[in-house]
């Protein structure tokens, strides 16, 4: 699979809120950092955000390919994520995954990176005060 094509299907799935679509991109045992939710597995990180999302429109704005210092490979996604919560609040963001590929060019990790000054507040309004994850200094 190209990363035209992984970012195409990353974003087709989470935008559809399809779960196996989502994980199949995986490799078994591989993990999300989000911002909000913090470090979890992906076979809980993404049933939380769907339930989470009341509606979701993808962008794509672009995507990039290189390696990280060790040598194995990494794909940047760049898009627009225009997130509804449940309440049809919206917490829209600019976002970039990095998506850290393991051998066999499934997601390994994927980190999540964008500025959650309006995301954060939308989010737990709805979810209640302090319900999304800090990172401990």
């Amino acid at each position: 699979m190209t990363p035209e094509q992984l970012a195409t299907a990353y974003l087709d799935g989470l935008e559809r809120g399809d779960l196996e679509a989502v994980l199949g991109l995986y490799r078994e045992g591989g993990i999300v950092h989000s911002p909000l939710y913090g470090p979890m597995p992906a076979a809980e990180f993404y049933p939380a955000l769907f339930a989470d999302t009341g509606r979701a429109r993808l962008h794509l704005l672009g995507v990039t390919e290189g390696r990280t210092t060790g040598g194995n490979p990494l794909i940047t996604i760049w898009f627009r994520f225009d997130w509804t919560l449940p309440s049809g609040q919206p917490a829209n963001f600019e976002c970039v995954d990095v998506l850290e590929l393991a051998d066999d060019r499934r997601i390994e990790a994927l980190h999540i990176v964008y500025d959650t000054v309006t995301a954060r507040p939308a989010f737990e309004a709805e979810k209640g005060a302090g319900s999304s994850w800090r990172p401990t200094p």
